[in-house]
């Protein structure tokens, strides 16, 4: 089989391509390599906005499988009605859990021990020393407990959090314990002293996080939003932090980018991080192995992992 393939890396990058796989670089940036449409596989560009990842998509009339390098694939929502039928659309399950957990862990952090506050202190060279509150005998809530949640909850355990409470969008038993149905979410919020979002964006998570959510968080709680913006209600959530009521760290808001003079921006209690959840330098040998694997079952006519929908079906 011969077959050419959209990648964002080129060949001399990814050790261990299968033969009979012609490779075409495309990062997203100028013109394409080849046709579109004599594409059979496409790995959608990293970090590129969803109108540059779905535009040749219309084009790709031989497409089989649609690859991510997110753990997300909402940002390629737009152009699959576009696609054939049979094309499978898989995510980079398992590419993204040590950076994201990694931010997860240092946003809970910084807010609960007041790191903004003190990088702020210091630049007024100002000793702002006081009682602050630990994660230590905090319970942690994870809504979204998936492979990055399971990566989250490895990194909190050494913390010594009183209570790790995992949700998802079906109940099943973990090695750690149970993960609860989303309809037992507003029953478990009052006990969460730390509420971390991981949930992909679907119809159902979007706006997830509205007044009434809120309103069942504990004073004082903090709310940890490393999924996606439009799973929070932005408006509600600015609600409740004016009020000091809430505290939130988000890595990822809506509208994104946060424009200049959003209300986000100097609202109290909020910690803002770029949407750097995924792009650190664990990334790249993760995305590399992933797409090695994949292109060789896919030249071997094995299963893909990963597989999130098949068009036409």
């Amino acid at each position: 089989m011969t077959a050419e393939v959209w990648l964002p890396y080129r060949e001399d990058e990814l050790e261990g391509l299968p033969e009979g796989l012609v490779p075409r670089f495309w990062d997203g940036e100028g013109a394409y390599p080849a046709d579109p449409a004599a594409c059979v596989l496409y790995v959608v560009p990293y970090l590129k906005p969803g109108s540059v990842a779905v535009r040749p998509m219309p084009e790709m009339t031989s497409l089989k499988v649609v690859q991510t390098l997110s753990a997300g694939i909402d940002h390629i929502e737009a152009g699959i009605p576009s696609l054939p039928g049979g094309v499978q659309v898989c995510n980079a399950r398992g590419v993204h859990d040590a950076s994201t957990a990694e931010l997860t862990l240092a946003l809970i952090l910084a807010q609960l021990r007041g790191i903004p506050d003190f990088a702020r202190a210091q630049e007024r060279g100002e000793w702002l020393n006081g009682f602050r509150p630990a994660l230590a005998d905090r319970t942690v809530l994870i809504v979204g407990h998936g492979a990055i949640g399971s990566a989250v909850e490895d990194r909190l355990v050494p913390f010594e959090p009183a209570r790790v409470v995992r949700v998802a969008r079906s109940a099943r038993t973990t090695a750690r314990g149970p993960v609860h149905p989303l309809p037992e979410l507003p029953g478990l919020l009052p006990e969460a002293d730390v509420v971390v979002l991981l949930t992909p964006l679907t119809e159902t998570t979007r706006g997830l996080v509205d007044a009434e959510f809120l309103a069942g968080m504990k004073d004082g709680a903090l709310l940890v939003n490393v999924a996606r913006g439009p799973v929070v209600d932005t408006e509600a959530l600015l609600a409740e932090v004016r009020t000091g009521r809430l505290r939130a760290a988000l890595d990822v808001t809506d509208p994104e980018p946060l424009p200049p003079g959003h209300p986000l921006w100097t609202a109290p209690g909020v910690l803002i991080t770029p949407h750097v959840g995924g792009p650190t330098s664990a990334f790249a040998p993760r995305a590399k192995r992933l797409l090695v694997d994949q292109l060789t079952r896919f030249a071997d006519g094995r299963p893909l992992r990963n597989v999130m929908l098949t068009t036409g079906r």
